[in-house]
């Protein structure tokens, strides 16, 4: 198991964490427009609606920016690591912050095609993002 700083959970937050353990990558939507919101929060951005709730989405993206760290600034996470902006294939302006896992750091490219996948830690599921398998 790999050391992570692991978020504080409220209820805004909680099934962005935990729906991993059904395999499932929760968004929040709003009801009233359709606009998926991330980071959660209790309220629309783009219409002001207070009707947004999670919802699963597909857990496939593309990879948006990226960096490849070569030194370890996390205790027992082994460089070189790839922390990146994926976007999900729903909304392109919704960017999760993650790290790509599933192939070698040097073969991240810009627009690669990627889906979820989740790392359990505690009681907490984190969503990292692996090459899309064809």
């Amino acid at each position: 198991m790999t050391a992570r700083t692991l978020p504080v959970i409220d209820r805004d937050n909680e099934a962005f964490w935990t729906w991993g353990r059904e395999g499932k990558l929760a968004i929040h939507r709003c009801g009233t427009c359709e606009y998926f919101v991330h980071p959660p929060v209790p309220f629309c951005p783009r219409c002001e609606s207070r009707d947004v709730a999670p919802q699963a989405v597909s857990g496939r993206g593309r990879i948006v920016t990226f960096t490849v760290n070569h030194k370890a600034w996390v205790p027992d996470l082994p460089a070189p690591y790839v922390l990146a902006l994926v976007a999900i294939e729903e909304q392109d302006d919704v960017r999760i912050p993650c790290n790509i896992v599933g192939c070698d750091a040097e073969a991240v490219d810009f627009g690669m095609e990627v889906e979820v996948t989740f790392e359990a830690v505690e009681d907490l599921w984190v969503p990292l993002f692996r090459p899309v398998r064809t």
